[in-house]
């Protein structure tokens, strides 16, 4: 164990944390974390649209999160450019790369063109469901941005103005950029939609199977023990989560029953989230119980927070990360809940969820009712008891150790006195 924490600690986490931090990388985490409003809207909007079942003739507020959460696509096509250009300090070009890449989005959503000059486009596609294509995009068209970035037209001193010049240049990156999504679509009737499903399509199978439901929660849980924030993993997440609640709200709305388990709202909203990433709520309340003067300490310190999912002031500062002691049980709960929760989902015992609802900070178990109902408060409880059990042992061995520290340095004051 000590010469794992070892590499962890001095290894591995420093090597995420550099990967993390690339360019690329940091600018589709950063183009998803700004879109984040736009689906907050919808959620707000899902919290909102259940007074219709108390006020008769409570107009339909949908089209709001149609052409908010529903445009996701648009926007991380615009965003992803945009940001890897101000990242890199081009900010002549960062506007023009986020246009860019809503114009291949856009032609790339393989639209039909009526011959009376209508033009007919899969709303969907605009959406979640595009949210993959969004991302190639948007790297694509900054790639190209960035190459073409070393070319110009005009030699150094020239006399013409300077914005003229960068007009001139733009334009190959741009013609590039747009020519490309010509030929696939109209020359090679390319339906990169199609493809992408395709590719994708075992990926999303596994990610809504029991292994990649367990393996999505422990990957995240380790990560964080070891004082690496989870949201590393953010674009891989809502490439599933996203399009996942979609399909299972276009399923629930036909009259089907919703399919996919594996959302953001089962994991944040419903039973796995339990006071933020780790289910550390439970812990928290045991620190309050502690005769650990530091320990009690950290769990009035941390408390509220807790109760709005917010949990890295624990993690932090009790500590969890890079203590032994505290990130076992982090791990086996990160191992069980998800196994009981998918089960319990698969077979029926509660609902799986199928609205969107992303407000992560909406205390855990009004976030479950609103989700799943009386049977999702149920599995809640279940699921409540079993981290409640997992954390004690630890804990009491941790607030023993703690009191023996507090103790022996009271000892040696008195001494000293």
């Amino acid at each position: 164990m000590k010469r794992f924490m070892q590499w962890m600690s001095e290894s591995f986490a420093p090597k995420l944390e550099a990967f993390t931090k690339n360019i690329w990388v940091a600018s589709i985490q950063e183009a998803i974390m700004v879109a984040i409003p736009m689906i907050f809207i919808g959620s707000i909007i899902t919290l909102i649209s259940i007074l219709k079942d108390f006020i008769p003739g409570m107009p339909d507020l949908t089209p709001i999160t149609t052409f908010s959460f529903g445009l996701l696509g648009l926007f991380i096509a615009f965003l992803t450019p945009y940001v890897v250009m101000e990242k890199k300090e081009r900010h002549k070009i960062k506007l023009l790369a986020g246009m860019t890449g809503v114009s291949l989005f856009v032609m790339l959503l393989g639209p039909t063109v009526n011959e009376d000059g209508t033009i007919q486009f899969i709303l969907e596609r605009f959406g979640p469901s595009g949210m993959i294509t969004a991302l190639l995009v948007g790297v694509f068209v900054a790639v190209v941005m960035n190459v073409c970035n070393k070319f110009s037209f005009f030699k150094k001193g020239s006399s013409l103005p300077e914005f003229i010049m960068d007009w001139f240049d733009f334009l190959v990156p741009i013609a590039l950029v747009l020519t490309t999504g010509w030929l696939l679509v109209y020359q090679l009737h390319f339906d990169i939609f199609a493809l992408i499903v395709n590719v994708f399509e075992p990926i999303n199978a596994v990610g809504q199977s029991l292994t990649g439901f367990v393996l999505f929660n422990f990957i995240g849980v380790v990560l964080y023990s070891f004082g690496v924030s989870p949201w590393v993993m953010t674009p891989i997440w809502y490439a599933i989560w996203i399009p996942a609640i979609e399909e299972n709200a276009a399923l629930v709305a036909a009259g089907s029953d919703p399919v996919n388990i594996n959302t953001f709202e089962t994991f944040f909203s419903g039973w796995l989230g339990i006071g933020g990433m780790g289910a550390t709520l439970p812990l928290v309340i045991w620190f309050l119980m502690a005769k650990s003067k530091k320990l009690k300490s950290v769990g009035k310190a941390t408390i509220v927070p807790s109760l709005f999912n917010i949990n890295e002031p624990v993690v932090y500062g009790a500590p969890i990360a890079f203590n032994p002691l505290l990130m076992v049980p982090m791990w086996i709960n990160g191992l069980i809940t998800p196994i009981i929760v998918y089960l319990a989902l698969d077979m029926g015992f509660a609902r799986i969820p199928s609205q969107i609802f992303q407000l992560w900070y909406t205390p855990i178990g009004l976030s479950t009712y609103l989700m799943s109902g009386v049977g999702g408060l149920l599995l809640l409880a279940v699921v409540l008891l079993i981290v409640f059990v997992v954390w004690f042992p630890f804990f009491k061995l941790y607030d023993a150790q703690e009191l023996k520290k507090e103790q022996e340095i009271n000892g040696l004051e008195s001494g000293n006195v």
